[in-house]
């Protein structure tokens, strides 16, 4: 759970000023918009393996999938921040603009939040992918859940991968409803509207 759930962290950690740039610079829009979706095709299992020798970690080193899936996490969330921070209308900044609200309020106590609902929703998709992505470092020897495929396979049962995938179906529903109601919370405003 930590493998997958680390890396959503880091990812939107990065993604959120990455994606403000973006919305504030049509420049950097291009550029990340551009080079991210290229980036994301690179499968997991080379950038597994990659990122070793960038890092000079061992290849069994749960560091790498943290750093893979990091940045796998970064190129889904920043989209969504870029979408969000788009998706405010600009007469509400005109008026907090007017109201006397600087451009750091108004990103902090207006933007942000009413983006939340996009940035949570880009989240969300980036924890459960992280999910399934873990599986796949059990091919390099990171001992986690995948690991039940590779016994399943090796020993010709179907048990340990009925197994393996139910609990990777159960850890990524229980992320996904764990961020929907953190997202409720936080946009009680939605509740009320509707």
């Amino acid at each position: 759970m930590w493998l997958a759930a680390v890396p959503v962290v880091n990812g939107l950690a990065l993604a959120l000023p990455c994606g403000w740039l973006a919305h504030r610079h049509r420049v950097v829009r291009t550029a990340l918009t551009s080079g991210l979706g290229v980036l994301y095709t690179i499968p997991s299992l080379v950038m597994f393996l990659v990122i070793p020798e960038i890092l000079g970690t061992r290849i069994l080193s749960p560091v790498n999938v943290v750093t893979a899936l990091t940045f796998y996490s970064f190129v889904l969330v920043v989209r969504s921040v870029l979408d969000g921070l788009d998706s405010v209308p600009p007469s509400i900044l005109s008026t907090a603009t007017a109201m006397g609200h600087t451009t750091r309020q108004c990103l902090l106590f207006i933007q942000l939040p009413l983006a939340l609902p996009v940035i949570g929703a880009g989240v969300r998709v980036a924890a459960v992918s992280n999910v399934s992505l873990v599986s796949v470092s059990s091919v390099i020897g990171t001992a986690q859940l995948g690991q039940l495929f590779l016994a399943g396979n090796n020993t010709g049962s179907l048990p340990p991968i009925v197994l393996g995938l139910m609990s990777f179906a159960t850890i990524a529903l229980l992320f996904d409803l764990a961020l929907l109601a953190a997202i409720r919370l936080l946009t009680p405003w939605r509740a009320v509207t509707r």
